[in-house]
């Protein structure tokens, strides 16, 4: 796995659980809010963590956490993920997946296979506004809503609420669409330039 990050501790990612974040290198999708740059934009690329160091820590900490978070980027371009998360579940953690929804072959396998307890896909914008999305297959981000909504898995549809692209208009339709699951709206975060 290309690994662009890790967080050792959160109590804010994984609901209700003690979770470390791996945040993982590329994504297929270019949001104008987006805070993780340096996951997306292969120019911004730093050097990737060791995966069997992540795992070796993951193991000595198994007792203070109960659960490990997969973000990005996004997560689901990784061609080993799903082993990656087989040895996570064999250390007995909790794994919660975040995703943009784009990949719902790898998002079905990983759910029929009870590799993930926990799923979080952003919907970016109501239908008709995904063109404003890089990169994003419309038949998809629909094939991983309905995965999810007939899936028994925890899961959780959210928005960034960027006031240049979607209006609240648009996220009552997101509502309408994602109901009867549960649904968030975030705030967009301020890029802060870190030099």
């Amino acid at each position: 796995m290309k690994i662009g990050g890790f967080q050792k501790v959160s109590l804010i990612d994984y609901p209700g659980k003690i979770a470390a974040i791996v945040f993982t290198q590329g994504c297929n999708m270019l949001c104008s809010y987006c805070h993780n740059l340096q996951l997306v934009k292969p120019e911004l690329f730093e050097k990737t963590f060791n995966e069997n160091e992540i795992l070796e820590f993951l193991k000595k900490r198994k007792r203070l956490l109960q659960g490990v978070v997969i973000s990005g980027g996004e997560p689901t371009l990784q061609s080993d993920l799903k082993f990656f998360i087989a040895r996570l579940k064999d250390m007995g953690y909790s794994v919660k997946l975040d995703t943009n929804g784009s990949s719902p072959n790898i998002l079905e396998e990983l759910i029929n296979k009870n590799l993930i307890d926990f799923a979080a896909m952003d919907i970016k914008a109501p239908f008709e506004k995904y063109k404003l999305f890089n990169g994003a297959n419309l038949g998809s981000i629909k094939r991983s809503i309905e995965i999810l909504k007939s899936s028994k898995i925890q899961h959780l549809f959210r928005t960034t609420f960027d006031t240049e692209i979607l209006t609240e208009s648009d996220l009552e339709e997101i509502k309408k669409i994602v109901y009867p699951s549960n649904y968030a709206v975030q705030e967009k975060r301020e890029i802060v330039n870190k030099h």
